[in-house]
């Protein structure tokens, strides 16, 4: 089995689009959160993603406040201001198929979960080992992917202290000791955060148990057009070419 890994749309055709161009053929696609927000084509990304021909997929944050499931009160100005507008674009049918979005974790086989945050709770952020050791532990995969940093990261559980280990590769192998534990973010497709401005994205090999991470460029001035002529802050916009 092949897996295209996205996460963090938000509301990028652009970057979406670059990606399934790069990622060839596959089998199945993980969908992990946040399809909408910051971007100015949340209707559009929705069509994309429901037209895709084998996917699983779970909501983010910005889905759930898109579709009026929780209020904005833990965003700060830009992302309450660019939901508010998404909210009102999104027609009552994506909004309705927004709001059905299953919440994560979910178990996809016998060798990878799929979580927002964490496996432990879909709104919490993973930034550093403590946080990653929690996870882990909770983790019922050996490999488990999340999002919602925007920010590619891997970490791993093993040897006879189960201390965290930082991996620091574009190509990861999961082996198969039942002991071990991989943690990983594929990036973010339509708002890098790493300084890289280009969209990413992952792809799973369950038989040679290898996940790729990957990077492709996309059309950012177009993205940046449509967001400054939704009337969203220039600054959504300007982010996109600085990966931050």
């Amino acid at each position: 089995m092949k897996y295209l890994v996205i996460s963090d749309i938000h509301a990028n055709l652009e970057a979406l689009d670059a990606v399934l161009a790069a990622a060839g053929p596959y089998d199945h696609a993980l969908v992990l959160g946040d399809l909408v927000g910051y971007g100015a084509d949340p209707n559009a990304v929705i069509d994309r993603v429901r037209a895709l021909p084998s996917t699983t997929l779970i909501r983010g944050n910005h889905d759930k406040v898109g579709a009026g499931l929780e209020n904005t009160d833990g965003f700060n100005y830009l992302a309450r201001h660019a939901i508010e507008w998404t909210a009102n674009a999104l027609t009552p049918d994506h909004h309705d198929w927004l709001a059905a979005l299953p919440q994560g974790p979910v178990v996809v086989d016998d060798l990878v979960e799929i979580c927002h945050g964490t496996p432990f709770d879909e709104d919490v952020y993973i930034f550093d080992d403590l946080d990653a050791m929690r996870a882990l532990h909770v983790a019922r995969r050996p490999l488990c992917l999340f999002g919602h940093t925007h920010v590619v990261a891997a970490f791993h559980l093993a040897g006879e202290t189960r201390s965290v280990g930082h991996l620091r590769s574009t190509q990861i192998a999961i082996p198969t000791d039942g002991n071990a534990r991989y943690l990983v973010n594929c990036g973010a497709v339509g708002q890098p955060r790493d300084g890289d401005p280009r969209a990413a994205f992952g792809l799973l090999d369950t038989v040679t148990r290898t996940l790729s991470l990957v990077r492709v460029e996309y059309d950012i001035g177009t993205a940046q057009a449509k967001i400054v002529g939704a009337g969203l802050p220039d600054v959504l916009a300007q982010r996109l070419a600085v990966g931050r």
